[in-house]
């Protein structure tokens, strides 16, 4: 487990990024109140425990049950189709072996849109099972998700589709954007949901764009006051490498067993988001995380490496960052174990 302070954090410098490449927003009313058309949208729980050893409390936002796909990405594509008027008219495309994939299948089924998916030759045919169950046309290229998204963003050009990633790269930035102002509304239901706020918010990360979002509200809400850790795989610290080299770059590594979070390359609209809104940058072993998959099921709170890594960096902490039983401490518990 391995820390690093972000020095961009209430600086005078800021990080090499161009000035087009906007911020992430913090508008929270305005996809709460559009997801509230949708018929499958409810409100997820915030549980509280008391923290081992700290005696801190510990505050879990659970998306397990979100819109019924199991992940808080349920928001993003869901806000976005909800959004386009013409949606009925449309067909929404990209690339996924995951949460995001489901959810602009699942949002474009809801508002009567059309989806493809793409997936690479590696994706479990059970995956893609679930995709057409949600009324997508789902088609295999490549051996690897770079190889699907590259089929997508083709496809897009060459068929008229709406590409629709959750991720962001020079030149696309709109959609993008939109899909992590979804993720908002789970940030509005916790302030709801919480009558003081957090001292530490522990966000893990795979190309940012739900740590991204959740900085922005915290700081729009609560200020400064809040120590906002960004967590990551450390074969995959696309956020932190990016940190500390001083722009958008790519982290080469292996595989990690957080397979929703093994992301190389950070979106730059989250990568900009971070740099201004986080304070650490933390990275965890496949092994530092697997080792607080059974006390968090012990505690009602089965999920998936990638579900809980900001947890287990929690749990993990040991007081390096001034957690104490004074502390109330967020954490957002983005899926299921499946």
């Amino acid at each position: 487990m391995e820390y690093f302070e972000n020095p961009y954090r209430l600086a005078a410098v800021t990080i090499d990024i161009d000035a087009e490449v906007p911020n992430p927003s913090d508008d929270i009313d305005r996809p709460r109140a559009l997801l509230a058309r949708c018929p499958e949208a409810r409100e997820t729980p915030l549980v509280s425990f008391e923290m081992p050893g700290s005696g801190a409390q510990l505050l879990v936002k659970d998306e397990r049950a979100r819109m019924g796909l199991g992940s808080f990405k349920a928001l993003g594509a869901a806000y976005v189709i909800a959004s386009d008027p013409n949606a009925r008219e449309k067909t929404y495309v990209t690339a996924s072996a995951g949460n995001h994939g489901l959810s602009v299948a699942a949002g474009a089924r809801i508002f009567s849109a059309k989806s493809i998916i793409y997936i690479a030759e590696t994706v479990p045919e059970s995956f893609a099972e679930r995709l057409r169950a949600e009324g997508a046309e789902v088609r295999r290229e490549g051996a690897v998700y770079e190889d699907s998204m590259a089929a997508a963003e083709r496809a897009a050009q060459a068929e008229g589709l709406v590409l629709l990633s959750d991720s962001s790269w020079p030149g696309y930035y709109k959609l993008p954007r939109k899909v992590m102002q979804g993720y908002l509304a789970l940030m509005g239901e916790v302030f709801d949901q919480m009558p003081r706020p957090a001292t530490h918010v522990f966000l893990q990360a795979g190309v940012g764009g739900l740590a991204a979002a959740c900085g922005a509200a915290v700081r729009k809400v609560w200020g400064d006051n809040p120590k906002i850790v960004v967590v990551e795989p450390d074969a995959a610290p696309a956020l932190a490498s990016s940190i500390r080299e001083g722009h958008l770059t790519t982290a080469p590594g292996p595989v990690s067993a957080m397979g929703r979070l093994d992301c190389k390359t950070p979106s730059i609209i989250a990568l900009k988001g971070l740099a201004r809104d986080a304070n650490w940058f933390c990275t965890l072993t496949d092994a530092e995380v697997a080792s607080q998959m059974e006390p968090l099921a012990e505690w009602g709170l089965a999920t998936s490496p990638s579900g809980g890594a900001g947890l287990a960096a929690a749990l993990l902490d040991e007081g390096r960052l001034g957690i104490n039983q004074n502390s109330r401490v967020l954490c957002i518990l983005s899926e299921g174990p499946a």
